[in-house]
């Protein structure tokens, strides 16, 4: 359980802070934006979008810079301002003063994001750049669980100091995780090309067309944080308290086997089986779901479980081929944009999720559950296809 001394263990024990934080954050933002700032829900929903659409296209970008000042040093600096704009979000006061805090902190979140995947493409070995990606998605799991738990107890009190003081402890996090990071060695700086684009990966189609079918299956988040609660509430006989069981399953899945599942992605072509596998998954895990709602409750409550083991199985393979694609086919220059290009898939599939899951699984039942599963799978099939038209022009683009 404890990584080997050296980069992993700094990443590991810095993922963990942070994402202590994260699950702070993650659980108490909206209601303190609603509750203690007074925006309604609207205008929550509104603020929170610009921002997510802020981080999605400052993504390449803040990863080209990344490569250019060197990884490190753009991850600290990104972890830091997100630590000052979370303390500036206690003086928010409207819609437009949040705006002016939080697109800022989006920019940051971008640049860190894409910076960290740098990071590790520079202090890891190759052959265990994605076991370290599989380790750190443990830890976070395990982060966001203890800090949604904590952020739990100010929500219950439900005031604005409560929410402040949640807010100000997001803020220690990130600091905390910077000063982790200080041991981390630097990693050099990649050199500006001498001609050519700057921004290579919006410009390779073929990574492009990855980063697009990845993103789209992507949308599988989404049914568990939005359409199985819904589904389970509304459209089955299973008790409600089955919410949490889903949740724990996927939890727990992800932080024991998320390392194990992620062995063989190393390569382009395991990576590319890996996604193949994922979407059969996901497909037999909706189908499972989309039974749940003609049956009596205990075949109900069976079937359920059995649905959350297949998605969570889909989902852990993936995110391993996701890392294992989008570290193998990068320039050894250009991690950064390349690991911001791939973030920018996943954001837009985690933004589309909630209107495109609850429309079809919610919305329509046993049809949409059944149709979204198709589409996961045939999203996996393409991106085999995919990866080998890639590898064939990485000589062109390198």
């Amino acid at each position: 359980m404890l990584p080997e001394p050296g980069p992993l263990r700094l990443l590991a024990v810095s993922t963990l802070v942070n994402t202590f934080g994260n699950g702070v954050s993650m659980t108490s933002v909206a209601l303190f934006l609603t509750r203690s700032v007074g925006l309604s829900v609207r205008e929550t929903g509104l603020a929170l979008t610009v921002t997510a659409l802020v981080g999605l296209v400052s993504s390449a970008p803040m990863g080209y810079v990344a490569d250019r000042r060197g990884p490190r040093g753009v991850l600290l600096a990104g972890l830091l301002a997100l630590a000052a704009g979370s303390v500036a979000l206690v003086t928010v006061d409207g819609f437009r003063s949040y705006l002016l805090v939080g697109v800022p902190m989006a920019v940051a979140d971008a640049a860190q994001r894409a910076a960290r995947g740098a990071v590790i493409a520079g202090a890891v070995p190759a052959d265990r750049r994605v076991h370290t990606r599989a380790y750190l998605r443990s830890v976070t799991n395990v982060g966001i669980a203890a800090g949604a738990a904590v952020a739990g107890v100010g929500l219950a009190v439900d005031t604005r100091q409560a929410y402040v003081t949640l807010i100000l402890l997001d803020a220690a996090t990130y600091a905390a995780a910077a000063l982790v990071l200080r041991g981390l060695a630097p990693v050099p700086a990649a050199p500006a090309p001498t001609h050519g684009p700057r921004l290579v990966a919006l410009r390779d189609r073929p990574f492009l067309a990855f980063v697009v079918l990845d993103g789209l299956m992507a949308t599988h988040f989404g049914l568990f944080e939005v359409a199985l609660p819904l589904w389970i509430a509304h459209r089955t006989d299973a008790p409600r308290w089955l919410i949490a069981v889903v949740f724990l399953v996927n939890t727990t899945a992800v932080v024991l086997f998320q390392v194990r599942a992620a062995r063989g992605t190393e390569s382009l072509t395991g990576a590319a089986r890996a996604s193949r596998r994922a979407g059969l998954a996901l497909l037999a895990g909706c189908t499972l779901f989309a039974c749940s709602g003609q049956v009596s409750m205990p075949v109900t409550v069976v079937l359920l479980v059995l649905g959350a083991l297949a998605h969570v199985t889909g989902e852990l393979w993936h995110s391993a081929a996701g890392w294992g694609i989008s570290f193998g086919l990068a320039p050894s220059d250009a991690h950064g944009q390349y690991q911001g290009a791939y973030s920018m898939g996943l954001q837009l599939g985690q933004m589309l999720a909630p209107f495109v899951v609850t429309s079809l699984a919610v919305g329509w039942g046993v049809p949409g559950w059944l149709l979204l599963g198709a589409v996961f799978a045939v999203l996996g099939a393409l991106v085999p296809p995919v990866v080998a038209r890639a590898r064939r022009t990485r000589p062109a683009l390198l």
